[in-house]
């Protein structure tokens, strides 16, 4: 028997990106929808100036429904361990343990475009670590707030392995799918951790703050990419199916203009 046959079969889960935008009502009213269809998960960009920071955000989704929330991702080029820590611990707290952490090491960048210094890859994994390790502290014997962690190159995903609950794969839009799932499989065979996908695009058009606007779908359809899922629901479902059956991807996140194309594959995956 092969490493990835001894793997637990998850159940299906699937979480939304949803950030606030312009009009504060319509986006209440949309975090309730979006518990309404199905989905478990109400997940929150960090990107400094392009909405409100997470923290807030996310208590008061999870107050307007009954819903996870978590943050997709964590920036560690942009955070500060300690204090980053304390946050989600406090999310989960306030949500009495419907938080998640999402957290990685942050697009190449983005803290110069803000005005920041410079940071290494090797900080930025650094900083994941110990936000990883205070959290655990903070959390004490009696919560576990659970952590998701964005991994591409091997160091991320071996520091995935030592302290993550589940994993989430940085794919490059032209990724190659025979390629990634052999690259899933090796890193699943290790240890049996949750494996999320983010799908940036449904059908011919790209989720905003998920992938460069000008994201060509037509190239990924024909490159047969794991960032982009059919916008026909039972296509869609068709092919989260086959994901979970070759790779092992069980949680699902997209963009929330999604949510209702593919709400009906949800209602008939969701707890599967």
């Amino acid at each position: 028997m092969t490493e990835q046959a001894k793997r637990v079969t998850r159940p299906f889960r699937f979480g939304v990106v949803a950030p606030v935008g312009d009009d504060l009502s319509a986006w209440r009213d949309r975090v309730r929808r979006i518990a309404d269809l199905g989905y478990s998960t109400l997940l929150m960009p960090d990107v400094p100036t392009w909405q409100p920071t997470l923290a807030p955000t996310l208590a008061t989704a999870a107050a307007i429904a009954d819903l996870r929330v978590g943050s997709w991702v964590y920036a560690a080029a942009l955070r500060e361990p300690m204090s980053t820590a304390w946050e989600a611990h406090s999310l989960s707290v306030l949500t009495e343990g419907r938080f998640e952490m999402g957290i990685g090491a942050g697009r190449p960048g983005i803290e110069v475009e803000l005005g920041l210094p410079a940071v290494s890859l090797a900080e930025r994994r650094s900083r994941m670590r110990e936000t990883v390790t205070a959290l655990r502290e903070f959390d004490g014997p009696d919560l576990h707030t659970p952590v998701v962690m964005a991994v591409s190159g091997p160091k991320a995903q071996e520091l995935a392995l030592e302290v993550a609950d589940a994993v989430t794969f940085v794919l490059p839009a032209d990724d190659d799918r025979a390629e990634t799932t052999q690259r899933v499989r090796d890193f699943a065979g290790r240890r049996d951790l949750e494996l999320a996908q983010h799908v940036a695009a449904v059908g011919d058009r790209v989720a905003p703050f998920m992938a460069p606007p000008d994201l060509d779908t037509a190239a990924l359809r024909a490159a047969d990419s794991l960032v982009i899922l059919p916008s026909d629901p039972s296509a869609a479902a068709e092919e989260i199916q086959r994901r979970r059956e070759e790779i092992g991807f069980s949680y699902f996140v997209i963009g929330a203009d999604f949510a209702e194309a593919l709400a009906p594959a949800v209602a008939k995956l969701s707890g599967q």
